[in-house]
């Protein structure tokens, strides 16, 4: 691990790997809270690294301090799902793996709710980090097997790790976005078309409403001819995001439709389908988003904004009782979910099922109230016009 000021999150993170990784090496990079002290309480190996803006550079250093056959890379906002733990015990006796890509889940993320990463790799001597943000250590994986054919390339089944660094006040505490914008225009001055950093700094662009900038360059990295797949669907992914919110739709849904043809892991093609589902809700192709979504689902069964969306979508076909069942799906997925108590307490009320409906925007109410007290009140209001009794 490589940290800085993160008291707040780091036990939750330790706490994940306890019983289950052999030594914590932890690179501390300058911080003025505790981090240090709670580190070394819950039986890490401290070691301090002037921040020098790069964080392959500080990731290396942390190897140079590992003693064990396998390391696990892990952020303090990040956890280690223990459902996985089995699996992965299992796939480090295979002799024949050098690295064992991860599947993780941004929680809270507004896009993208799965990425593969490469966090799980033998001590070899030859694997080291590149690029100063979104640190990998793939390209020196792919010297390595070029050289040593006898190696492969795993993936281990199942989400392996939650990310929570995605979330707005995450972005917004750390200062995410400068960073990283800082430190990846300075490699792509030096590497003008390599399509990783095209995608990666391109999004970002789109992210923050530099969306010329970042169509530009999310096309140039379209145009390079070393892109691996994964790679080319960020780039389709990315440029779909651009091009619906400069209502170029259809452009969008052609991007959405090249990603989703690509040969990766169908789990990361979860926020295409989604996205593409709203666009064609968006255009009044019901059918084509009520399929969109149902292929959400069916990748994450547990993706509560997809039923959420195909329950709003069953809801403009008429389909009542089918969109009551999406809306409940969601609900019981996520407890906290306002808007589709909201929904369902409307369809419930056309159903004439008036007590239940009357439950439902009375849990949508107090939810509201948490989250947003307007929003809550005009509810309020509008049921009360309606003639629905709702207590305050």
């Amino acid at each position: 691990m490589i940290v800085k000021n993160e008291a707040q999150a780091l036990p939750r993170c330790l706490k994940s790997v306890k019983n289950v990784v052999d030594e914590v090496i932890v690179l501390d990079t300058g911080s003025t809270d505790k981090t240090p002290q709670i580190a070394k309480k819950l039986g890490a190996k401290i070691y301090k690294y002037e921040w020098c803006n790069d964080f392959s550079a500080a990731r290396n250093e942390a190897l140079k301090y590992v003693t064990g056959d396998w390391v696990l890379i892990l952020d303090a906002d990040e956890t280690l799902n223990p459902e996985v733990i089995p699996s992965l015990r299992e796939v480090l006796k295979m002799e024949e793996y050098l690295l064992i890509n991860l599947l993780r889940q941004e929680i809270g993320a507004k896009q993208s709710p799965y990425s593969l990463v490469s966090r799980l790799f033998r001590n070899h001597p030859g694997i080291r980090f590149d690029r100063p943000y979104h640190a990998l250590v793939d390209d020196s994986i792919t010297e390595i097997i070029a050289r040593e054919p006898e190696w492969q390339i795993g993936r281990l089944p199942g989400t392996a790790i939650f990310h929570t660094g995605y979330q707005q006040t995450a972005i917004a505490k750390h200062n995410k976005y400068e960073r990283a914008q800082k430190a990846m225009e300075a490699f792509l001055a030096q590497h003008p078309d390599e399509p990783y950093v095209c995608s990666k700094l391109g999004a970002l662009y789109v992210e923050i409403g530099k969306l010329p900038q970042g169509i530009e360059l999310l096309r140039r990295g379209l145009s390079a001819k070393d892109a691996d797949e994964q790679v080319l669907y960020e780039l389709h992914y990315h440029l779909g995001i651009a091009y619906t919110r400069t209502d170029d739709i259809n452009k969008a849904i052609s991007q959405y439709n090249s990603a989703i043809k690509l040969l990766i892991d169908p789990m990361l093609k979860l926020g295409a389908y989604n996205n593409l589902g709203n666009l064609f809700k968006e255009t009044g192709n019901l059918t084509g988003a009520k399929a969109a979504y149902e292929t959400a689902v069916k990748l994450d069964p547990n993706f509560a904004t997809g039923y959420f969306n195909l329950g709003t979508t069953l809801k403009a076909m008429g389909a009542l009782a089918e969109a009551i069942k999406a809306y409940r799906r969601a609900i019981l997925l996520q407890p906290d979910y306002a808007q589709a108590y909201q929904n369902l307490g409307v369809l419930l009320l056309k159903s004439g099922y008036i007590k239940d409906s009357k439950v439902a925007f009375q849990n949508a109410i107090t939810l509201y109230k948490q989250q947003d007290p307007e929003i809550a009140k005009e509810l309020f209001e509008g049921l009360k016009d309606l003639g629905v009794a709702i207590e305050n």
